[in-house]
């Protein structure tokens, strides 16, 4: 008995040691921008999902499609029906690594290299962000995909009103994990 109370103690431990290098955030910012000589189109997205490792640079994010909330419902309603499917792929993914996370110390700048995952498709990426590590960690960045790498067909009416590239925006505040 007071062998399995020992491991379980040292379980307890051991998993505490583990969580005080991690961070989350369940109230990330993530949104896009596409400009084109017809139409500026612009969605924001405050439910994101994002938990960082300090000791390892891990990071991992998870954006529900559907919530990205637009400026003409019509708009909302045609990303996430004819553009993103997202009911067929409810998700964006990015699982990665902050390389040289362990020098960054108050305010820098750091890349963030992984897969980045949506509608289906994965492609690799390397973001530049600036990152701020006090008592949370803060990421910001702006980075660009290729409407096309993501294979997101965009119909012929409306093909001059969407940009081929598309900016992304984020800011993540993760707190300690507990």
């Amino acid at each position: 008995m007071k062998y399995i109370f020992t491991i379980i103690i040292c379980f307890i431990i051991t998993n505490n040691l583990i969580a005080q290098d991690r961070y989350i955030t369940k109230q990330g910012t993530i949104s896009f921008f596409s400009h084109s000589p017809v139409e500026d189109i612009e969605a924001i997205n405050n439910q994101i999902l994002s938990i960082v490792d300090i000791e390892t640079g891990d990071i991992a994010i998870s954006v529900l499609m559907k919530s990205f909330m637009f400026e003409k419902s019509l708009m909302q309603e045609h990303f996430n029906e004819n553009y993103v499917e997202s009911d067929k792929f409810p998700k964006a993914k990015f699982t990665g690594k902050i390389i040289d996370i362990k020098d960054s110390t108050d305010k820098n700048k750091v890349f963030i290299e992984g897969d980045l995952t949506i509608h289906g498709i994965t492609n690799k990426v390397k973001v530049k962000a600036d990152i701020e590590v006090d008592n949370n960690v803060s990421l910001k960045g702006v980075f660009t995909v290729l409407v096309a790498d993501y294979e997101i067909n965009i119909p012929s009416v409306v093909k001059n009103n969407i940009a081929k590239t598309i900016e992304i925006t984020f800011s993540l505040n993760h707190k300690k994990f507990k």
